[in-house]
């Protein structure tokens, strides 16, 4: 483990990381916890907030030459699917809720956390060291 590379990444990949791992923790317990409490309503707004930083903050992550790349696709797709599971929440349309909130977890979150860790990614320094 390289904690130090992370600390030495930019502000943003800094932010952006941090936010991520918040929503995949906090994504999991939401998962776990009861549906449509009063906490679970709470937390689904925090996550939503983490989501929004995280797509917010990766605009500015760039390939070296200043490109984008194709998982930056996953920034519309991620607003979009925010904005889809509050709409569903507050509609009362629990199936769908479920499934989308699952889906937008595993397309915005699992998929590209695992891109994080090939070789040559700050976060495959971060946690296997390099």
């Amino acid at each position: 483990m390289n904690i130090d590379a992370f600390w030495q990444a930019p502000l943003h990949i800094q932010v952006h990381a941090i936010a991520a791992l918040a929503a995949l923790g906090l994504g999991v317990v939401q998962f776990a916890a009861p549906k449509g409490t009063i906490p679970h309503r709470a937390l689904g707004y925090v996550w939503v907030g983490l989501m929004l930083v995280v797509a917010g903050t990766a605009y500015f992550i760039r390939t070296h030459e200043g490109q984008f790349s194709w998982i930056h696709l996953l920034i519309p797709v991620t607003l979009a699917g925010v904005v889809w599971l509050s709409v569903l929440a507050r509609t009362g349309n629990v199936k769908r809720h479920r499934i989308s909130a699952f889906v937008l977890f595993f397309a915005a979150l699992i998929t590209p956390g695992l891109f994080t860790l090939i070789p040559g990614r700050l976060m495959h320094a971060v946690v296997f060291g390099g």
